[in-house]
Formats: structure tokens, sequence, C-alpha cells
């Protein structure tokens, strides 16, 4: 594979705006294009801007903010569709030309000869006002190659700037990706490839595009796109850096924070074993693993948690080991001796066996009990009401001693449970702190399930996971967030 930087070509704002479900204000949009150009994406593909006035809005406001990417607007071999991109002052079009025959025949209703006709014609218009053109051919990697080489070699005529094969419907695997790119050879444009995740493999088959020829890689944060997403951003930058040595120009030390900024905006969670950005993908339980990677972090790490902004965690469980435990009593500032730890510890296998997650709080709670410590909460609940209903602004108000003195606070939120947070948040404003993660599961069935509430909170460079249950979700929620809190103040 020749040495060369790889161009990437992010349609987050595009492509993954189309995930089921999503749909991002145009000021949502911008922040995450500013993201994205602060990791050092190449092309940001903004929207549609045929699709909406909103989204032309969207589209208007990022072109206008002087980035250095490419900003770019997805759109058919359709005039009023460049013309509506014009409107939007972006630099380039992703110019979609639908070249199978089956996307011909049954979704255009034409043929060969008048498809490439209308290519032409939409290149020739785009060029002619100035625009950089990403001819992209959709359901590429079901056309017939040789017409996919015609269509190639006359749009280069025409002068495009980037051809793109499209893995539309995600159907391929790597050897056929590599197939496609190799036959199409070395060509005067730089090459393309916008795969789907179908099949699982959009990352694999980018890969081996790249490793055909292919220059240009079109990814999303988080994998987001149609149905099951487009290949993932981080996945294919990490890869092809580790794997082959290629850089993208991509800031990887900051894939962590823009993938939580989309993840926020969109609303779409992250799966907890997803490759790089997920929960658990630097998250460690099993005690062989935690010896090594204490020992040599290179031993059950491929990846380095700072390179991709993440950090490692220890978890407690029923696989954890003697070392994990260790460790998570130093960070957490808890000296025991020899024995006292062997108690803790069997104590946490205990748990672990019960098929309970062992938070930080409960490991104090342990060690507190081993170590013979009586501890006075720093923080109490006196009062706590919670009002919702679908005339009035979900209100709480809640009375709390914190450090012997009371505290009266209410507030508003999108429903009960934020606005009992956040009127312990504005309680507690003098305890810096970042609510990083709240989830809830359901322990049993019926209207009066018992529910756990499980929330990860930041202060400085600690991270404290705590839990309440109940059959009352606010107070649940509330006690999670309260036993976090009195961790965090024990330790200040």
């Amino acid at each position: 594979m020749p040495a060369k930087k790889i161009l990437v070509h992010d349609t987050t704002l595009r492509d993954g705006e189309q995930t089921p479900g999503v749909s991002l204000l145009p000021d949502e949009k911008l922040r995450i294009a500013k993201a994205l150009d602060e990791i050092g994406v190449g092309v940001i593909e903004a929207g549609a801007a045929i699709t909406s006035e909103g989204e032309q809005e969207s589209i208007k406001k990022i072109a206008k903010e002087g980035l250095r990417a490419e900003i770019s607007s997805f759109a058919r071999i359709v005039k009023g569709d460049i013309d509506v991109a014009l409107k939007c002052d972006v630099d380039s079009v992703f110019l979609v030309s639908p070249t199978s025959d089956l996307h011909i025949k049954y979704k255009l209703g034409i043929d060969r000869e008048e498809l490439m006709k209308r290519t032409l014609e939409a290149i020739d218009y785009s060029k002619a006002h100035g625009l950089i053109v990403d001819l992209c051919t959709e359901d590429g990697s079901r056309t017939d190659v040789d017409f996919l080489k015609k269509v190639l070699s006359a749009a280069t005529d025409h002068k495009i700037d980037r051809f793109t094969v499209a893995d539309t419907v995600g159907i391929m695997v790597p050897e056929k990706i590599f197939e496609i790119f190799t036959k199409l050879g070395k060509s005067k444009v730089p090459l393309g490839i916008h795969c789907h995740d179908d099949l699982g493999l959009a990352t694999a088959n980018t890969l081996s595009a790249v490793r055909a020829g292919a220059s240009v890689v079109d990814v999303a944060v988080n994998g987001l796109g149609e149905r099951a997403g487009n290949a993932s951003l981080e996945e294919v930058v990490m890869a092809l850096r580790l794997g082959y040595g290629l850089e993208t120009g991509i800031k990887t030390e900051k894939i962590a924070s823009i993938s939580d900024l989309v993840e926020r905006l969109t609303g779409v969670p992250v799966p907890p074993n997803k490759a790089i950005v997920g929960e658990n993908a630097f998250t460690h339980e099993a005690g062989i693993h935690v010896d090594g990677i204490l020992k040599k972090a290179e031993t059950y790490e491929a990846i380095k948690p700072e390179s991709v902004g993440a950090r490692r965690t220890f978890v407690l469980g029923k696989h954890v080991g003697m070392k994990a435990v260790k460790k998570m009593l130093d960070d957490e500032k808890i000296p025991v001796t020899d024995d006292q730890l062997r108690e803790v510890f069997n104590q946490v296998k205990y748990m672990g066996d019960k098929g309970k997650r062992v938070t930080n709080v409960d490991l104090e709670a342990i060690s507190d009990s081993v170590l013979g410590i009586s501890r006075e909460k720093a923080i109490k609940v006196m009062e706590l009401v919670a009002v919702a209903g679908n005339t009035i602004t979900p209100t709480a108000s809640v009375k709390i001693m914190i450090d012997g003195r009371v505290v009266v606070e209410s507030s508003v939120g999108t429903g009960p449970v934020d606005a009992a947070l956040n009127a312990i948040k504005h309680a507690t404003r003098d305890v810096p702190f970042e609510l990083v993660e709240y989830h809830v599961d359901s322990i049993s069935g019926g209207a009066d399930a018992v529910v756990k509430v499980m929330v990860k909170l930041k202060s400085k460079d600690r991270i404290i996971t705590s839990q309440g249950a109940g059959t009352d979700i606010v107070l649940a929620s509330v006690d999670a967030l309260v036993n976090g809190l009195n961790s965090l103040m024990t330790r200040r």
C-alpha cells in the first residue's frame, strides 16, 4: 500500500441524521460541525439542502462559520437540488447518481444512456457554478464494473474532483470491494468509498477499498446512519493508523469527546461494547486481564485509552482479582493491610456472585465495615417533593442537610426525575461535579416494579459510580445521586 494521507469525508450531519428518530436543530448541527472541524475532518457533509428550509438554515450556518473543512451538501443529479445547495454557500456537492441497473430501471425508469446524460449535465452545471464535485455512484457496489469504469472516465473528462463508490445497502464483503477498486485501476481523481453496515462489515469494507487504492473514506461518528448505520469514524481512523500506518489528519485524542457530543445531541446511545468509544472499550474486570494491565497495559489493550481521549477503568464483580481490588482501594486512598484486603476481596466476590455490580460507593462501604469505620453522611435528604402532569411544568423542591446546615432549593426539568436531580444539583452547588451517566433498569415486572438506578459522577480527575433502588424512580434516582455525592465529599 503506498504511503499517503487519507481524506475523511464525514456524513454524520446528513446520512447520520437519517438514523431513525434523529432530527437535529440548526444550532445542534453547527455544534457538531464545529467539533468535526476541530478534530480535523477534511469534508463535512452538512446535510441535503433540498430536504427542507430548516435543513437549508443549518447548512448556511455551517457554511458561514469559516471552518477549515470543506462544506458539502448532498444533491441528486437534478438542477433544482444543485440550485438550492448553491444558495447555502457550500463549497461542494456530494452528487449522487444511481448507477446500478436495479436503480436505473426500477427507481428512475430510464436506461444507462439517459443516466449518463443526466449525470454529466449535473456535473457540468455544478462546475460552471464553481462547486467542487464528488460524484457518488449510488449502489455502485452492485453496478456492473465496466459501466462503473465508463462513468468514471466520462465524469473525469467533465472535471469531477472525486469519485465515490457507495455500498448503499451494505451487501459487500471485503474481497468484493477490493476487486471493484482494483478493476477501477489508477484514477486521475481521488477515489472514495461509502459503506453501510448491514452485514457489520462497513469498517472492513472501507479498509479493503483503501488497500485497493481509495484515498477518501466516508464515515459517521458512532457509526450513525440509515438502517444499521455507516462506517464509523472512530473505527476507520484508528484502524487505518494502527493497522496500516496511514494518517487521516484526525486528532484522535478528541474522538471520545465528539462521540459523547453526538450521542447527547442525537439521543442515540452508544452500545457499551462499541469499539473505541463504548463504555466497556477500556473497562476491565477479569482478574487475569487486570493483572496483565497493571504490569504492562499492552498485554490486554491494543489501543491506549488516552490516544482517543478515553480513560481506563476497572470494575468489580465476580470475575475480579485481588490486584484490581487493591488498585481501586489505592485510587480511593483507602489503606488496608493484607488481611483486610483479603476480607474486602471476599465480600466483593460474594456480592458479584449474587449478580450485583459493585460500585465505588459499595467498595467504600465494604472497606469501612472491614476497617471498623463509621462515617456520618455529609448529605441527608430531609424532604423531597416532585410534581408532574400534562398541564404543568415538572417541578421539584428539596430540603437537605449538608455539612450540618439546612438548604432548601427547587428546580424544573423535562420530567420529575430531571427536576429532582436539578434541585439536588442546585442545593449542592458548592460540590463541583458533573453527572456523566444515568442508567435505569427494571428489576421486577408490573406497574409496581422495583427499579435500579445507576449514576456516574465526575469531579476533577475522579469518577464515582453509585446506585439507588426502589419502587419510586424519583426517590431511587435521588438516592443514587446523593450516595455518589456523599462519597465525593467524604474523599475531598
